[in-house]
């Protein structure tokens, strides 16, 4: 069965003038009727504010009279089908746009920050091309962004690195089985040892399961995908 495909933005307008707000309040009361979603705020061409509501209609009615009164005159709007991750785009828009009429930056809550890395693998990579250039043999240090060879020892082969173990999940029959894969390429379920993702995948299902496609682990916060990724080139 082909499995539907969920949009995040179901309807919009965009750049419309003021006067129809003014103007024509009912009729656009009627197309967007307690709807939630993001808005923007124009003057001229450009962007002055990005935000959020659960009644769209009736928020960028209340910036007829609020402190933004004068500072816009056309709005785009887009509705959403769910609202679970309305707060996180508004805050995406507002970090790449900078609209002057937003006074906070917005907050990626559960975003890690990939700087602290690119930093520390800038300054190896440095630390061995100096080493080199004075003559030094330089032996390859872990790619701090995972990045190698493919690799084969008693575990499984995977085409990346790992320099710490991982939680692993498998969604099986409605229920969430944990196991983790260690730094050998070996995975721990049930205080058992497996030396191949489908002999622990099969310890769940008791039939044949390819297990690359049935564990997943964390890549970054919240962002859950089959550990296939770890092996390809």
């Amino acid at each position: 069965m082909k499995k539907e495909k969920i949009h995040l933005v179901c309807q919009h307008l965009e750049k419309i003038h003021r006067n129809v707000l003014e103007k024509h309040q009912d009729i656009l009361k009627d197309l967007v009727r307690n709807r939630h979603g993001i808005y923007s705020l124009y003057k001229g061409t450009r962007l002055y504010y990005v935000g959020l509501a659960s009644n769209l209609c009736g928020r960028i009615k209340h910036h007829l009279k609020d402190r933004h009164e004068k500072t816009w005159d056309h709005f785009s709007i887009y509705l959403t089908i769910e609202s679970s991750h309305l707060r996180e785009l508004e805050a995406l828009s507002i970090r790449i746009a900078s609209p002057e009429g937003n006074r906070q930056k917005g907050k990626l809550k559960k975003s890690e920050d990939l700087s602290r890395l690119l930093k520390k693998a800038i300054t190896q990579s440095q630390k061995e091309s100096l080493y080199e250039l004075m003559g030094g043999k330089v032996k390859k240090s872990v790619d701090l962004l995972n990045l190698g060879k493919q690799v084969k020892n008693k575990g499984i082969v995977l085409a990346k690195s790992l320099t710490k173990g991982l939680k692993l999940r498998f969604w099986y029959k409605d229920k969430i089985y944990r196991a983790y894969l260690k730094k050998n390429r070996t995975i721990r379920y049930k205080n058992r040892v497996y030396t191949s993702p489908s002999s622990a995948a099969y310890k769940i299902t008791h039939h044949g399961v390819d297990g690359w496609f049935a564990w997943k682990y964390e890549r970054a916060p919240g962002d859950w995908v089959y550990i296939d990724e770890l092996r390809k080139k």
